[in-house]
């Protein structure tokens, strides 16, 4: 093997380290029938993001990957804060963003060395993240009590952090607690994702510093889009 390849090796497939897609709306019915009707697959229950007013409803990828709709929660108290994925302002739904399970996610050195190692926690990918000239945030803990009464807990980068416009995405360590996909019935397949953005050139290095190998294309505005097999056929999400 050349000495300067040793060690090289392709970073993980995004199908194999996306936790979930988000997909918010104004209102929880209006994104189900969006989605429901986009994709010809039924959505299943989801729960409620106590403290953070929201709900949602899933759709499962197979595997330990999902897709959320997300809305504002009527029945919960506004929280002292804004809503995260930009709720409180959003004027019809779409996927703002996607998050990425720390599981599978290798990290490459400066040599483009990627190790057979997965990321050990979130401390380290915020960490590479800022040397990369990416804010994270604070790590922050999230919690969502499951319509069967049982409750999933989990570990995040902030959510509520810019990276540049949602494009790069929040990342998850769901440690000892379930993952919610694991009761999801698959009804549909994530085969790709890209996103656009007005700096491609500089979303795209700190995209490949986070471990993704994401495609980058110019936009006026940032954005996201899932490639997805479907009972409707391959479809974009966006």
């Amino acid at each position: 093997m050349d000495g300067l390849n040793a060690g090289r090796r392709p970073l993980a497939p995004i199908a194999r380290v996306v936790d979930h897609l988000v997909f918010a709306a104004p209102g929880l019915d209006v994104g189900v029938r969006h989605v429901e009707t986009l994709l010809g697959a039924p959505m299943q229950p989801g729960g409620r993001h106590e403290g953070f007013g929201t709900h949602n409803r899933l759709l499962g990828f197979g595997g330990r990957a999902y897709m959320e709709v997300v809305s504002p929660d009527p029945e919960q108290a506004a929280p002292d804060g804004p809503r995260w994925f930009g709720l409180d302002t959003l004027a019809s739904p779409r996927l703002v963003t996607w998050c990425v399970s720390i599981r599978n996610l290798r990290l490459p050195d400066d040599d483009g060395r990627v190790p057979d190692h997965p990321v050990p926690d979130l401390a380290t990918l915020s960490a590479r993240a800022r040397a990369a000239g990416v804010d994270l945030g604070e790590t922050r803990q999230g919690v969502r009590a499951r319509t069967d009464g049982s409750v999933l807990r989990w570990s995040m980068t902030d959510p509520w952090a810019d990276r540049a416009g949602g494009v790069i995405p929040f990342f998850i360590d769901w440690g000892a607690s379930p993952h919610p996909a694991e009761s999801l019935a698959p009804s549909c397949a994530l085969v790709g994702m890209r996103v656009e953005h007005p700096e491609p050139e500089r979303v795209g290095t700190w995209l490949r510093a986070l471990g993704l190998d994401t495609p980058v294309a110019w936009a006026q505005a940032p954005g996201v889009i899932a490639t997805l097999e479907t009972p409707n056929g391959t479809l974009e999400l966006k």
